[in-house]
């Protein structure tokens, strides 16, 4: 599981951890480095800049093919891609320019942003506070779809297989919506989209309203889904390969460029 709940507020983990390491980072070099307490502000606060302008850059570098039919996603800063290697050097890099005229601090204060960011690999390598999926593959369960007719999950087949959790009320989930339909319209890839705990109207509605088909748009008035997959909120999304095995699941909204790479690997 890549994100918890706090009440109706999803917070992914890898921000969580790096709130907490960045935390640490801000203790640790008030205590070590030394420098007047309005420099010293300076200096974080531009770190923690570069290192987001830096990650989120470094990400849309990588994923040049995903951004460039949607560039202007780069700025959704909200949405998870930002690389952690890229971040670091670009810390290391205003705290070279920042701190170039006292060495021991600069120094220092590079040590300490390499300590934390290979504290926050660490957390997110480790995930101390989420577990694995609670789905290892396409449960045998049966759900309408919009014509009234019984569709078993585990019946489903494509090269890769796409099920997402949604609801008509959360925002993250209609804006993911297009690229599902993107991705529903590629060769070898069934997407499922499973509504959670709405009526059939309203489903129809939305659907209508926004112009999206799909293959497969199932109704789950009781959430058993949710329940199986211990999912904390919505959207969820799990991919599973032409065997019905689970390969990845992620709780919130999805990007392009994490979509894309899902459905490229082999």
């Amino acid at each position: 599981m890549d994100a918890i709940a706090l009440g109706p507020v999803l917070i992914a983990l890898p921000r969580l951890y790096a709130f907490f390491a960045a935390l640490v980072l801000l203790a640790a070099s008030a205590f070590l480095l030394g420098l007047p307490r309005g420099r010293h502000a300076r200096w974080f606060n531009g770190l923690l800049l570069a290192w987001l302008v830096g990650a989120r850059l470094g990400h849309g570098l990588m994923n040049l093919g995903a951004y460039a039919e949607a560039p202007l996603d780069i700025l959704k800063l909200w949405q998870p891609g930002y690389h952690g290697l890229w971040g670091l050097l670009a810390a290391l890099g205003w705290t070279a320019w920042s701190l170039r005229d006292r060495l021991g601090a600069m120094l220092g204060g590079m040590g300490l942003a390499l300590g934390a960011s290979l504290l926050w690999l660490t957390l997110v390598t480790l995930a101390p506070l989420g577990g694995g999926m609670a789905l290892r593959e396409l449960p045998d369960l049966a759900l309408e779809n919009l014509d009234g007719e019984e569709v078993n999950l585990a019946s489903l087949s494509g090269e890769r297989v796409v099920v997402n959790l949604w609801a008509t009320w959360c925002p993250p989930c209609r804006r993911e919506m297009p690229l599902l339909a993107e991705a529903d319209a590629r060769e070898g890839v069934t997407v499922v989209i499973v509504n959670q705990g709405e009526e059939l109207l309203q489903v129809v509605r939305y659907l209508d309203d926004q112009g999206l088909d799909f293959g497969h748009a199932l109704l789950d008035p009781r959430q058993r889904l949710m329940v199986l997959t211990e999912s904390p909120g919505l959207p969820t999304t799990l991919l599973f390969d032409g065997e019905g095995r689970a390969l990845e699941q992620h709780v919130g909204e999805l990007t392009r460029a994490r979509l894309s790479t899902w459905l490229e690997e082999r």
